[in-house]
């Protein structure tokens, strides 16, 4: 079986029924920003597949426009914490935070790959999405700085990153959760996050199920709040894709609304530069202070489109290339907080490699952006579609058979003949 079968067959595998769980067992359930990309994929060969993808996420939509981080279609005891834990009063049951929000971006990936045979299911997305990204406004940046708050590590999708550790040490260890871990169950736990980083993450499940899930509140009270520069700078990019969208299906207002969002976020996240590290950096909302740790979310406002800084990043990752270390590193290899095979604390992840690489290409550096493709590649083609990989020794950890791996090596090896 050539690559791209092989690809395809894990998304088959993997699908339950017009949603993908990202891999079997370890993550039963759907995924928010699991299914954006996954949507992408199946898009390149099945794009009603990737419309209802999509539709099934949506099913999670909560009233005020949340897209939950994870949606419980069906029952599994593969997984912790499930929807006992979180409490949410929703049918289907669903977590109560979010994760970066790729789904405009996918919507409009999905309906320029397919064309006008889409327009009707864009048509019937397009006021979600809408809703979702009031959501982020009104929930997590209510004063309009142009920066939203994240306050849960699981919602920046990059769960036990070292730039949280500061911010994680404010957060109490006490539960009233008892914590019953199923991932070390199915992957080594040299892998996943450490004990003490779960009791801090379920705490804060904790804290914010006693609000009910008041978004006000659960700002207000949370010791974690981060303005985290992944998801900041994912949301800007999602934001130009919805003014795309939005030009289609939307209104004048709509349309002036979403740029003056875009100018906003543009001003700050630009603000997020730190020039003595040369890198973008995420900002701690409660001291204040920008987070000296270089991680690979700090590439990704290239791919929200700020494009001055692009030669200076670009520059990092040749001269990590040079080195041998396989592009990207989730954390920077020469931070003494690097361990290249724990989670976001140092191994390569494909889908922000496709993010990067594409934010170079725009950018003008299309060198560079084909390094950090073709090494994706070679990493997926190497050790197999592997959650995530090693970037020392290149081999493959976490979850097999992963879904968004092999939703990115379609994406990847579109036009190479495979």
């Amino acid at each position: 079986m050539n690559r791209i079968a092989s690809a395809r067959a894990i998304l088959a595998a993997n699908d339950r029924g017009g949603y993908t769980v990202p891999t079997d067992r370890l993550y039963p359930f759907q995924w928010n920003w699991d299914s954006a990309f996954v949507a992408m994929g199946w898009a390149t060969f099945d794009a009603a597949r990737a419309w209802r993808e999509i539709e099934r996420l949506l099913e999670g939509q909560w009233e005020d426009g949340l897209v939950p981080q994870i949606v419980f279609h069906a029952p599994s005891d593969d997984y912790f914490p499930g929807p006992e834990v979180w409490g949410v009063e929703h049918t289907p049951p669903t977590s109560g935070i979010p994760q970066p929000p790729v789904l405009a971006t996918a919507v409009r990936f999905v309906l320029e790959r397919q064309g006008p045979a889409g327009i009707k299911r864009a048509r019937a997305t397009y006021p979600k999405l809408v809703r979702n990204h009031l959501w982020w406004e009104r929930a997590r940046d209510p004063e309009r700085s142009g920066l939203v708050a994240t306050l849960h590590p699981w919602e920046t999708g990059m769960d036990n990153s070292p730039a949280w550790d500061a911010a994680l040490d404010r957060v109490p260890t006490e539960t009233t959760t008892e914590i019953r871990r199923r991932d070390i169950g199915h992957v080594d736990a040299a892998f996943r996050p450490r004990g003490i980083e779960y009791q801090r993450f379920i705490h804060l499940v904790d804290l914010f199920r006693e609000t009910g899930w008041n978004a006000r509140r659960m700002l207000e009270i949370s010791p974690f709040k981060i303005a985290d520069v992944g998801t900041n700078a994912i949301l800007l990019r999602a934001e130009r894709d919805l003014l795309a969208l939005a030009e289609q299906f939307g209104d004048g207002g709509e349309c002036a609304a979403i740029a003056e969002r875009i100018a906003r976020k543009e001003t700050v996240l630009a603000g997020l530069w730190d020039e003595a590290l040369g890198h973008y950096l995420s900002r701690d909302l409660i001291g204040g202070h920008l987070i000296p740790i270089r991680t690979s979310a700090g590439f990704l406002p290239i791919f929200a489109g700020l494009h001055g800084r692009a030669p200076a990043l670009a520059g990092r990752l040749e001269g990590w290339r040079d080195r041998g270390i396989a592009l990207v590193p989730s954390t920077d290899p020469d931070a003494p907080s690097f361990e290249p095979q724990r989670y976001w604390r140092g191994p390569v992840w494909a889908v922000v490699n496709w993010m990067i690489a594409r934010g170079l290409q725009e950018a003008g550096e299309g060198a560079v952006a084909r390094s950090v493709a073709a090494d994706t590649r070679r990493l997926i083609g190497d050790a197999g579609f592997s959650e995530y990989f090693n970037p020392l020794d290149r081999a493959g950890i976490g979850g097999e058979a992963f879904s968004w791996t092999a939703a990115i090596d379609l994406l990847l090896g579109e036009g190479e003949g495979r």
